[in-house]
């Protein structure tokens, strides 16, 4: 492509290589000088069709007057006559291409806007090749010779593009921007801009529509909020808030607020180590809550606006806020990141990659070694040579919103409020971030079905690394997001009471994997187990026995036919270690069971045996001997049917229950 580029820069061009013979206002006729310099002084006074008249007397006298013929091609762009700018800009080219080297530039500029790659990338190549450049200068051109390249290579790849506006409550005679959507879809969130005045607001999901939008309590107020991100599980808030607000650092800075017992708590700033003198803002906050994306104009950028990111610890402080890693900023600005549940996906908007024109929406795969890959542009339709809003995709991967004034009627201001909309669509497979799936599930109490605060960990069963850790609300509830192509653990925890697990197997998994909503019933350790000091003497209460409930533990993996412990049980293994060191006096039965494939005596062989292993494990640990049991039980005592292969896997199971 760059051959061919090339053999049309010399067809156009043909000899003016090689300066041809011309004049300048040091060798032009006294006559044709006159002219020029009263056109000149003309154009200071903005009179230019005075001065174009000028310049054309200057021009008869000598039509070769490099000078006059440059001062015309400027009077022809301040009036908006580019084509004949073009043409006169292309008769001073012919003449000397590097009389003023920058007119090269300008001219390919032009021809960049007219569409005209093949014509622009040679002079952008002649200019890059002049005796006198400026860096800034060489920065754009290289990047429209980039920019060229990538549509030669991208013009007959239209992404499927069927945009549509969110409804009438939404999208109003205001601008409505920044969308935001929780991970089960059911809450959306946007910002709306009403005289100046810029708020956030949300409403939930009505049947297949939105319901009536509501300002965000505790969050607006009569300064200006904007640009907010939600966690997964619709608790955390990052926003924007411009103003003057007397714990700012900057123009604009990055807030934080979490919803707790039914209502937002008090906003606070996000402090030094990600706020700066300078301007924050746009922030996306990952599915999990302990990371945030954000744009920042600060000083040392590579470009005028950066992508940074900040972690949170386990005391919820926020790490000082570096520059991702990678090839995502450029020299160009980087804005609107939005980090996809998955983890692995982000989007944003940029000048300074190559594209169709102003800022288009790209996304970047984060690598192995933590750094974000090659940008990739969405593609035409989704971008244009228009400056394109901000991108966000659902947690199924399969919708995308975005703001736009893409309805702006022609002559109209694009910064008018009535002109930003709020626009979604379904996105073209090949743009989709990793399939991600999530767990919503209500934690109470086995008895009295009452709703329980308890720790919750989903562990990656393949690394046994943490995936995500959290704490139910006062409702009990939470919400993690889990990225297909893994299988994880749960764990959920309290104080006085035996752990719960489950199992989600996602590493063979569908993408198209359905959300789990489950019920998690904890059960109470027996009181008489429990060490705890009475606050006062009472009656023994008379409660008639009940048979001891298994507990099963759903993630402790033997190898097929094997009583060979996996190394991928290590965390529920651990867990149950830790339940016996903190319940001194409990004692435990382990026991085994086995699916209905193959003998009677050969299940309950391997079931004793694995039970056995368990038992093994936690004397290893330093478990007295006294306090375990095991016991195989084979095929005897099903718990789902033999007929189906879940069925089958439930009933291969290891549970322990609490001895008297």
């Amino acid at each position: 492509m760059r051959l061919f580029f090339s053999l049309v820069f010399l067809f156009i061009l043909g000899t003016s290589v090689s300066a041809q013979s011309y004049t300048t206002k040091k060798t032009a006729s006294k006559k044709a000088l006159k002219y020029y310099m009263k056109g000149k002084e003309l154009g200071r006074a903005n009179d230019n069709t005075k001065a174009m008249k000028e310049f054309d007397k200057a021009l008869t006298e000598d039509a070769n007057f490099i000078d006059a013929l440059i001062e015309k091609a400027g009077i022809y762009f301040n009036t908006g006559k580019k084509d004949q700018a073009t043409q006169t800009l292309e008769k001073v080219i012919e003449l000397d291409p590097y009389y003023k080297p920058k007119l090269l530039y300008t001219l390919g500029s032009m021809k960049k806007k007219q569409g005209k790659c093949d014509e622009a990338v040679p002079l952008m190549e002649q200019y890059l090749k002049a005796p006198k450049t400026h860096d800034a200068i060489v920065a754009k051109a290289q990047k429209i010779i980039d920019n060229c390249d990538f549509l030669a290579n991208f013009n007959n790849k239209i992404t499927a593009f069927n945009p549509l506006p969110m409804n009438d409550m939404i999208n109003t005679a205001s601008a409505e921007y920044f969308p935001s959507i929780s991970a089960d879809g059911e809450t959306f969130f946007f910002t709306r801009r009403d005289r100046g005045q810029e708020d956030i607001y949300f409403c939930m999901k009505d049947g297949d529509d939105w319901g009536t939008p509501i300002a965000l309590r505790h969050i607006n107020t009569r300064e200006n909020e904007a640009n907010q991100s939600i966690s997964a599980d619709g608790r955390t808030i990052v926003f924007t808030a411009c103003g003057r607000r007397g714990d700012g650092f900057g123009s604009c800075d990055i807030y934080i607020s979490k919803f707790v017992n039914g209502h937002w708590e008090p906003v606070q700033n996000m402090g030094a180590g990600i706020n700066s003198p300078a301007w924050e803002s746009q922030p996306s906050i990952s599915a999990d809550g302990k990371m945030i994306f954000f744009t920042s104009r600060r000083k040392g950028n590579k470009g005028k606006a950066d992508i940074y990111y900040s972690k949170s610890n386990d005391e919820g402080a926020w790490s000082i806020a570096k520059p991702i890693k990678g090839l995502v900023n450029s020299t160009g600005d980087e804005q609107t990141p939005f980090i996809h549940p998955d983890g692995k996906t982000l989007y944003f908007k940029s000048n300074g990659h190559p594209g169709f024109g102003g800022l288009d929406i790209y996304y970047s795969k984060k690598q192995k070694d933590g750094t974000w890959g090659k940008p990739v542009n969405l593609g035409k339709g989704i971008n244009s040579e228009a400056d394109d809003g901000s991108f966000i995709v659902s947690l199924d991967g399969k919708t995308a919103f975005f703001d736009s004034a893409r309805n702006l009627k022609e002559g109209e201001d694009e910064k008018k409020e009535s002109s930003i909309d709020i626009y979604y669509m379904e996105l073209e497979k090949s743009l989709r971030p990793e399939p991600v799936t999530y767990v919503k599930a209500r934690v109470v109490d086995a008895d009295s079905k009452k709703p329980i605060q308890a720790k919750v960990e989903f562990v990656d069963l393949g690394t046994q690394k943490v995936h995500a850790y959290n704490t139910t609300d006062q409702s009990g509830e939470f919400l993690v997001c889990l990225p297909v192509g893994q299988d994880y653990g749960l764990n959920v925890s309290k104080t006085d009471y035996l752990f719960h697990s489950e199992n989600f197997a996602l590493k063979d998994g569908n993408p198209e994997s359905q959300p789990y909503e489950l019920t998690i019933e904890l059960k109470r350790i027996p009181p008489a187990i429990v060490e705890t000091k009475p606050t006062t003497i009472q009656q023994p209460i008379k409660v008639k026995p009940t048979p001891p409930q298994p507990i099963i533990l759903k993630n402790i993996f033997f190898a097929t036919g094997s009583a060979k412990l996996e190394d991928r049980s290590s965390n529920e293994l651990m867990k149950l270690y830790q339940l016996l060191q903190e319940t001194p006096k409990m004692n435990i039965e382990i026991r085994g069971h086995t699916d209905n494939v193959g003998s009677d005596a050969d299940n309950m062989k391997l079931s004793h045996a694995r039970s056995k292993a368990v038992y093994d494990y936690l004397i290893g640990k330093g478990i007295s001997s006294i306090r375990l049991k095991y016991k195989g039980y084979g095929e005897t005592q099903p718990i789902d049917t033999n007929d189906t292969s879940d069925g089958r896997q439930n009933n291969r199971r290891t549970e322990f229950i609490i001895l008297p």
